[in-house]
């Protein structure tokens, strides 16, 4: 099919608004399906895996497509939840404009204003369509009051074109038609049409309609619509990529039939029958079943095999792709999601996907331990599947942690842990990563000495310690001389040293920042080794710390909160009830953001405090900025737990 006559688009709203009730119509009524399927009873194209149909709400992005009139049209419905949203960025890098849908009962809502935002940094236009609206009590004109003055006064109903507001918007987007309607004259059907196409591609204007998916009414009316306004790959704005030779150098992609091919994954997910399944949109040029292409960021060749497009779950072969497609290939060797690929001859560099950061963390730990072995190879494949996850062993606490957008991604995450790969956790609140370290210089001895018949055990070491700056780590001196201590000894009170800086002196923490110069010692020509002197090494660093100012540290983060204003002062009061410091503010757009530091011990449940402060309509992200000296009162606190803890082992 031309390119002229493909449509791709992204249904976007807040949760429950209707999108996978809306595509299920868009299908039906283009007899791509002989029959609407529902989510009450988990029956519908795009919410197929076992935990949408359970909890009867999308979870993933969905690949749809179908025809109308000639045109081929290729749907990505998407989640409305929060936690989500990495889906709904992958799937904005695959289309070519927008459908956000509002529920005539409830308006715009959070999700609304955050789908709104996301389309105009991804500069897509769109359509609104405002769902429900047969419902009783409805009122159409209420909402598109609300979506005006919420999102955008460019949105207006496209029923009666002959409105003042809507024409003037339409002839602003072409010189020559708003020469026409300044002197006076009027627009015909044809030129309001090709303009207001044009005014919907700029995002000078953005058509609202209204219907009901459910019922299908006004359905006819948006696929004409999607047809008439929404851009074809051709229409689009020229895509911006890099040359791979050289980054700095900023090229654009034009797309076009015919030529070069490059494609961007935007996706990878794990069918249980294909394998990996990498899901790209063709951004120029077209590509073969059976033959290759170049990854310019792997820089390799792969072979590919059978090409797919997708109708949810199901996948039927194609024999090419060309511009403006959205397929899947399966089992690529090298490929993986934000890859760009090309031909090989002219190479094009797409940016790379930026995911939001984790906001909320948990350690996991196997129920039974037969499953140890295989929680790292399930986490890897949920984490292969969704950026926005993550899983990372803390060398410190020992802990495995698992990290995501929220308490609901989380909690799916857990139960595909146990559906998919039978494996059962446990999750519990991360540990702090503190660490320990000193405030002012000391020398100490530290010597070992054991004699119990036969050959005994001698090692003896005095050592300084100096306190060093932030980020410093530990260093090692030697000012051995004149042989207070035999050379082939020294590594090993080195070692007993290093040793005992990675378990901590007061708290079990890693002491950090620190200078040991060995400076003295004395050593037996018999009873002296390489394990006494590490143990005299181990016992003088614990010595020195406990007389030199010990102290704890604790990760410091930088936050980012970006809110509503009207938030602004319940947000500052709560940053600084968790010890926090606002270092600035900013404005985007319509919200305020918020900058500051907080110690990570007192972030743990901001996400969901976030969420209950602002109605859902705060975001933020966190990442680590420095250590910190812990408040006396609260280390005494760790330092005590600890001490029990130590004291209760021993007893046992």
């Amino acid at each position: 099919m031309d390119a002229k006559n493909k449509r791709s688009l992204i249904l976007l709203g807040h949760a429950q608004s209707g999108k996978t009730t809306l595509a299920e119509s868009m299908l039906y009524s283009c007899k791509a399906t002989t029959r609407k399927g529902t989510i009450a009873d988990g029956t519908t194209v795009s919410d197929y895996s076992f935990d949408e149909i359970e909890r009867k709400s999308s979870i993933n992005l969905s690949l749809l497509y179908c025809d109308y009139k000639g045109n081929r049209m290729q749907i990505v419905d998407s989640p409305g939840y929060a936690d989500f949203f990495g889906e709904v960025i992958c799937g904005l890098r695959a289309v070519d404009s927008g459908i956000i849908i509002v529920d005539t009962t409830s308006g715009v809502e959070v999700g609304t204003e955050r789908s709104w935002q996301m389309l105009e940094e991804s500069n897509l236009p769109c359509l609104i369509f405002i769902n429900k609206s047969d419902k009783e009590g409805a009122d159409v004109n209420k909402i598109l009051l609300d979506i005006q003055n919420r999102l955008s006064k460019n949105a207006m109903m496209i029923t009666s074109q002959d409105a003042p507001d809507l024409i003037e918007v339409v002839a602003e987007s072409d010189d020559k038609l708003l020469e026409k309607y300044l002197e006076g004259q009027k627009l015909s059907p044809e030129e309001l049409a090709s303009g207001l196409a044009q005014a919907v591609a700029k995002r000078k204007v953005f058509p609202v309609l209204a219907g009901s998916a459910l019922t299908d009414k006004g359905i006819p009316e948006l696929l004409d619509a999607i047809i008439q306004y929404l851009p074809s790959p051709l229409q689009r704005t020229p895509i911006k990529a890099s040359n791979p030779l050289n980054p700095e150098e900023k090229k654009e992609v034009v797309p076009i039939e015919e030529g070069a091919f490059s494609a961007f994954v935007f996706k990878s997910i794990v069918d249980p029958y294909v394998g990996q399944l990498s899901l790209l949109r063709v951004c120029s040029g077209s590509l073969l079943a059976n033959t290759g292409f170049y990854n310019v960021n792997k820089k390799a060749k792969e072979r590919i095999g059978p090409i797919y497009i997708l109708q949810g779950k199901e996948q039927r072969t194609v024999d090419s792709a060309s511009c403006g497609d959205i397929v899947a290939i399966a089992k690529l060797k090298e490929t993986t999601s934000s890859d760009s690929l090309s031909e090989g001859k002219e190479q094009f560099l797409f940016d790379q996907i930026v995911f939001p950061e984790p906001a909320i963390s948990a350690s996991v730990k196997p129920k039974s331990r037969q499953d140890e072995d295989k929680i790292s190879g399930a986490l890897a494949k949920l984490a292969a599947e969704d950026s926005t996850f993550k899983a990372t062993h803390d060398p410190q606490t020992k802990e495995l942690i698992i990290s995501g957008l929220g308490d609901l991604h989380l909690s799916i995450m857990v139960e595909r842990m146990k559906k998919r790969f039978n494996v059962e956790v446990e999750l519990g609140t991360p540990k702090v990563s503190y660490k320990e370290t000193i405030t002012k210089s000391a020398k100490v001895q530290g010597k070992f000495k054991r004699q119990s018949g036969g050959r005994g055990q001698y090692g003896d070491v005095w050592i300084e310690v100096q306190p060093q700056e932030r980020g410093k780590g530990v260093e090692f001196v030697d000012k051995i001389f004149g042989g207070a201590i035999p050379r082939n000894f020294i590594p090993s009170a080195e070692k007993g040293i290093v040793q005992a800086c990675s378990e901590g002196a007061v708290a079990g923490y890693p002491i950090v920042d620190i200078r040991v110069i060995l400076y003295d010692g004395s050593y037996h020509e018999v009873d002296s080794s390489d394990m006494a002197f590490q143990i005299a090494g181990s016992m003088a660093l614990r010595k020195a710390v406990m007389v030199a100012g010990a102290v704890l540290l604790e990760p410091i983060m930088n936050v980012e909160v970006v809110i509503p204003e009207e938030y602004l002062g319940a947000i500052s009061g709560d940053i600084n009830s968790r010890r926090g410091r606002i270092i600035g503010m900013d404005i985007r757009g319509k919200s305020q953001i918020v900058k500051a530091t907080a110690p990570l011990a007192d972030m743990f449940t901001y996400a969901n405090d976030l969420r209950s402060l602002t109605g859902g309509r705060g975001s933020y992200t966190m990442r680590f900025s420095h250590y910190e000296e812990v408040p006396h009162k609260i280390a005494s606190g760790i330092i005590s737990q600890y001490q029990a803890l130590k004291k209760q082992e021993e007893e046992q």
